[in-house]
């Protein structure tokens, strides 16, 4: 018996009034043939030496129970029930709205009713599906007040954008792993996705950099980073540069621009689609310093108004592209001789 608190009030169970010790005590009891140990939480009369419960702790000590018999069968929790409600910050009623299950049933599985597995099933896929949320919404819109449907959206788009990026966060530096080690192919500085986005928006906002679209990002990228490795013995991105046809391109680099920092829209280019850069409404680039911020300025002085085909020629006559083979790696050491000074 653990002593959680002591307060002086109407004792029931001897019914005078004095200093009550509220205890927790580690319980052993049966809940549909699963034996289940778990806390709770009594007021102990220490003047007839018993403990007793009221109606608020006689509830959260039986929700205590069925929650130990939920852990030991692999179900969500009360409490994990009601924190993947609060992601999407959904009432409990609208979530069985979207969910087609009867209007009190969360309010339920959030406290004294067990679920089933078929329940537990659908409620773990949407905490781990936000799309799968979006699409319930969707199709609930009208049924859910203007007000009720914003907020659900709001949420429910960032964790998707978030459970987005992560996923591509982590193909990316998977792709990266096997060029970790080799500075020659890095430009001797670790792979920060923080600072590709960060550079990228930072071309992107500039007044002075037009027509950014995906060709010309790609350039833009490595004249920093080799610029960066001239001046300084490191590039800024960590970034790894392959020579295609167009120039030098970063591995992973269709993964890289979808990252939801980044803003992008497509553009109906006639004979196919172009990918044009946009300004983002934050103007701050944390991870850039004052030197990175140098470097790119030079490289915007440089190529910010050039065309695609102009910055590709410039390109394709640098040492570090005529001295690679195609679709090798670019090494950093070729850049001694770069063009940009």
């Amino acid at each position: 018996m653990k002593i959680i608190k002591t307060e002086r009030r109407l004792c029931t169970c001897c019914m005078e009034e004095h200093e009550v010790k509220m205890v927790r005590i580690r319980e052993r009891n049966i809940f549909k043939g699963v034996p289940v140990e778990y806390d709770a939480e009594y007021f102990y009369c220490d003047r007839a030496d018993e403990t007793y419960a009221d109606e608020q702790q006689i509830s959260q000590n039986d929700i205590a129970m069925k929650n130990a018999y939920r852990a030991h069968e692999g179900l969500l929790t009360s409490d994990q029930i009601a924190s993947l409600r609060a992601r999407y910050g959904i009432s409990q009623s609208d979530l069985c709205l979207l969910l087609g299950w009867g209007a009190k049933t969360i309010t339920r599985y959030e406290s004294h009713q067990v679920q089933d597995i078929a329940h537990d099933t659908i409620l773990r896929k949407l905490d781990a599906d936000p799309e799968w949320f979006l699409k319930l919404l969707q199709a609930a819109k009208g049924s859910l007040s203007p007000a009720s449907y914003s907020k659900y959206l709001e949420a429910g788009t960032t964790l998707f954008e978030q459970d987005h990026d992560l996923y591509l966060k982590s193909a990316i530096m998977a792709k990266y792993a096997r060029y970790g080690q080799n500075a020659e192919f890095n430009g001797n500085a670790a792979l920060s996705l923080d600072v590709v986005v960060d550079m990228i928006r930072y071309y992107a906002n500039s007044p002075l950099v037009t027509s950014l679209y995906r060709v010309k990002l790609m350039k833009l990228l490595w004249y920093a980073d080799a610029l960066s490795y001239k001046r300084r013995g490191h590039a800024i991105s960590g970034l790894v540069y392959r020579a295609l046809p167009m120039g030098a391109v970063p591995v992973a680099y269709e993964s890289i621009v979808d990252l939801s920092a980044i803003h992008c829209e497509e553009i109906d280019m006639g004979d196919g689609t172009g990918y044009r850069f946009m300004p983002t409404e934050d103007k701050t680039y944390p991870t850039l310093t004052s030197e990175d911020r140098e470097i790119l300025d030079a490289v915007i002085q440089r190529f910010g108004r050039a065309s695609k085909n102009e910055i590709v020629e410039t390109m394709h006559r640098e040492d570090a592209y005529t001295e690679t083979a195609p679709n090798d790696i670019i090494q950093f050491k070729y850049v001694a001789s770069l063009s940009l000074t």
